[in-house]
C-alpha cells in the first residue's frame, strides 16, 4: 500500500500544489481544529473550510441532522463565528500546517460575498476560495444564485474582482442544466468548480406527520448522492476547461477512482468524515495502490479516462 504524500498521489489545480488529490469537503471536517489531535492534517491533500459569512450566524434551528437510508440530511444553515473571528482564530491556527486551505464563502447578498472574499483574499492566508453558491437550507443568497446562470455567473464576476486567489464556484445539481451554469461562472471568471453540493431533500416522521427536520428541508449528502455527482462531473468537464474538485457520496478509493475518471482533477471527502475521520488519509493510501497496480506513473491519469475509452 502506498502513504498518502508518495510521488504517484501528488496533483496540481490552479498552481496549488496538493500531496494527494483528497481533500476534505466544507462543513464535514470543522476547520481542521476539531481534528488535529490525533491526525495529520499535512497528510490530507487539501482542508476546505466551513462555510463563513460577513457576521456571526446562528444556524437553523434543531433537529438538524437525520440520517436517512444510504445517506444524512443536514440542515445546519450556515453557523459560523463571523469572518473576522474566523481570520483571527481558526484560519491563522491552519496557517500552522503545511496544507493547502480553500475557504468556503457564504452570504446573505451581493455584497456580502464580495466583502468576505476580499477579506479572506487580503489576508494571504487562504490558498483559493469556495464560492458557496448552492447551499439549500438557507433562505436568503444560496440558491438563488444556483438555480440562475446569469445570476451565478454575476456573483462570480463581481468576487473575481475582489480577490486575487484562485476563485471556485460551488454548484448544485438541482438546476436547469448543470453544463450551462458552469460554462457561464467560468466565462465569468472562475479559475475552477466544486461539484457538488448536497441535493434538497425531506425526510418525515410518519407517525407524527411532521418533518424530521425543524427547516423541515435539508441537505442530502452522502453514499445516495454519489451517482448523480459522477454525471454532474461527466457532463461539466465536457464544457468547461477548469479543474474540477469532485465531490458527494464519496465513500471509498473505488468512488474517488470514479469522479477521477468522469473528469474530476481532484476529490473531496464530506459526510464519511463524521463516521472514519481518517477516511481521506485511507483513499489516498488505496487510491495509490489502485494506481499502481494499473500502472499509472501518476493519478493524473485517471481524470477523464472514461472519455478517453477507458483503461486498455
Amino acid at each position: 500500500m502506498g502513504t498518502p504524500q508518495e510521488p504517484r498521489l501528488a496533483v496540481e489545480i490552479s498552481g496549488i500544489n496538493l500531496r494527494n488529490p483528497l481533500l476534505v469537503s466544507s462543513g464535514t471536517f470543522g476547520n481542521g481544529r476539531e481534528y488535529s489531535e490525533w491526525l495529520d492534517l499535512g497528510m490530507v491533500g487539501g482542508i476546505i473550510t466551513k462555510a463563513v459569512t460577513l457576521l456571526p450566524c446562528n444556524g437553523n434551528p434543531p433537529p438538524r441532522l437525520w440520517e436517512v437510508p444510504c445517506g444524512l440530511l443536514n440542515s445546519i444553515g450556515l453557523e459560523n463565528k463571523g469572518v473576522e473571528a474566523f481570520l483571527a482564530e481558526d484560519l491563522a491556527w491552519l496557517n500552522r500546517f503545511d496544507v493547502p486551505v480553500w475557504v468556503n464563502v457564504a452570504g446573505f447578498s451581493d455584497e456580502e460575498y464580495v466583502a468576505v472574499a476580499g477579506m479572506i483574499s487580503d489576508s494571504g492566508m487562504a490558498d483559493a476560495i469556495e464560492l458557496n453558491i448552492s447551499c439549500p437550507n438557507v433562505k436568503q443568497g444560496g440558491l438563488h444564485y444556483s438555480s440562475s446562470p446569469r445570476e451565478a455567473a454575476r456573483l462570480t464576476a463581481m468576487v473575481q474582482k475582489a480577490v486575487n486567489l484562485p476563485l471556485y464556484v460551488k454548484l448544485s445539481a438541482r438546476t436547469a442544466d448543470i453544463k450551462e451554469m458552469a460554462v457561464e461562472v467560468q466565462k465569468a471568471g472562475a479559475d475552477g468548480l466544486s461539484l457538488i453540493n448536497t441535493f434538497p431533500a425531506m425526510a418525515i416522521d410518519v407517525e407524527t406527520g411532521r418533518a424530521r427536520l425543524a427547516n423541515v428541508s435539508g441537505g442530502l449528502s452522502g453514499p445516495a448522492l454519489h451517482p448523480i455527482a459522477v454525471l454532474a462531473v461527466w457532463e461539466v468537464a465536457q464544457v468547461v476547461d477548469i479543474p474540477i474538485i469532485g465531490m458527494g457520496g464519496v465513500w471509498s478509493w473505488k468512488d474517488a477512482a470514479e469522479l477521477m475518471m468522469a473528469g474530476a482533477d481532484a476529490v473531496a471527502v464530506g459526510t464519511l468524515n463524521f463516521v472514519d475521520p481518517e477516511a481521506a488519509f485511507r483513499i489516498a493510501e488505496d487510491l495509490g495502490s489502485f494506481a499502481a497496480r494499473k500502472g499509472f506513473e501518476s493519478v493524473s491519469e485517471l481524470v477523464g479516462l472514461t472519455r478517453r475509452g477507458g483503461i486498455v
